[in-house]
């Protein structure tokens, strides 16, 4: 099982890769720019400003991340969470903006028959960008997937992006030096395509928090097996969850031994925190009510 992550090595992690993430896209849009202009490619001219958009939701997670870790205050009594969600939602509106625009720049293109021209040093900027964005794909996703964080898949996505119109410029050089003047074109449509419709589902993900969404399946099972692994636990029912950001919000209430002492009870109300805090990947807020095992309160197996 994969081992829990603070709140605060989350955030630590996410800004470590976004960070790497910046340097190499200033980097690619600088040298897509100056070597599109030399060889008089527009391809890799627009590949560059799609880089220089990649620097731009870097910023945009970097900013959610950032608003959403701060701590409680009392106008905002549960966290800041929401932040990182409204970052996710700008870098899929991105994504999908991105996605279109390709499409839009290829079908115009082939609208008024302007074909580029091949040229090696396109190829080789081409290829670097593809393998230095799949690279930080590849580790924005899984430190993405470690923090439960949307808006650094997000941002993943973005890079992949990237890789993938750096792919479709590989192919329309390749296809001008075969003869076929639109291959760069055609390829980038299909690539924008694809884009967009990542973006579209990356956004109704993200926005479907703002409708109180539950935890996943796998994280509401982790749960249920903690609660059954608690042998001092006899029932418990109205489990709720609510994923905020990166973090799960967590109430229920746990039916005891009506003959235990309420520092008992307490403790065993601290060990399930515990368990809970230690097992399950995401960072999580924990309210729990503690009641007698009484026939009366029992819900019949532990059902919310």
């Amino acid at each position: 099982m994969a081992s829990s992550l603070t709140k605060k090595e989350g955030q630590d992690r996410i800004r470590r890769v976004t960070n790497t993430g910046m340097a190499i896209n200033i980097s690619l849009s600088v040298a897509k720019g100056v070597v599109g202009w030399i060889a008089g490619s527009t391809a890799l001219i627009a590949d560059g400003i799609h880089s220089l958009s990649d620097m731009v939701t870097d910023v945009a997670v970097l900013l959610g991340v950032h608003l959403g870790s701060r701590a409680p205050d009392p106008e905002h009594q549960y966290g800041h969470g929401r932040m990182e969600t409204f970052a996710s939602v700008v870098v899929s509106i991105a994504l999908i903006i991105v996605g279109l625009g390709l499409v839009y720049q290829a079908g115009y293109s082939i609208l008024y028959h302007e074909e580029g021209r091949p040229s090696i040093i396109i190829l080789v900027v081409a290829f670097l960008s593809v393998v230095s964005k799949e690279w930080l794909y590849q580790v924005t996703r899984k430190v993405a997937k470690e923090t439960h964080s949307s808006a650094t898949y997000a941002n993943a996505w973005h890079h992949r992006s990237d890789a993938l119109s750096s792919v479709a410029v590989l192919l329309g050089v390749g296809s001008m030096y075969l003869g076929f003047g639109y291959g760069d074109e055609v390829a980038t449509i299909a690539v924008g395509i694809m884009i967009a419709m990542v973006g579209f589902g990356v956004l109704v993900d993200a926005t479907s928090e703002f409708s109180e969404r539950a935890a996943d399946r796998d994280t509401q099972e982790q749960i249920t097996s903690i609660l059954k692994a608690n042998k001092n636990i006899r029932d418990w029912h109205r489990l709720r969850t609510r994923i905020v950001g990166r973090e799960v919000f967590l109430d229920l209430h746990i039916l005891v031994d009506p003959t235990l002492s309420i520092t008992k009870a307490h403790e065993v109300s601290e060990e399930l925190e515990s368990s809970l805090h230690k097992k399950i990947t995401r960072p999580v807020n924990i309210t729990v009510h503690i009641e007698p095992d009484m026939p009366e309160l029992r819900s019949g197996g532990g059902d919310g």
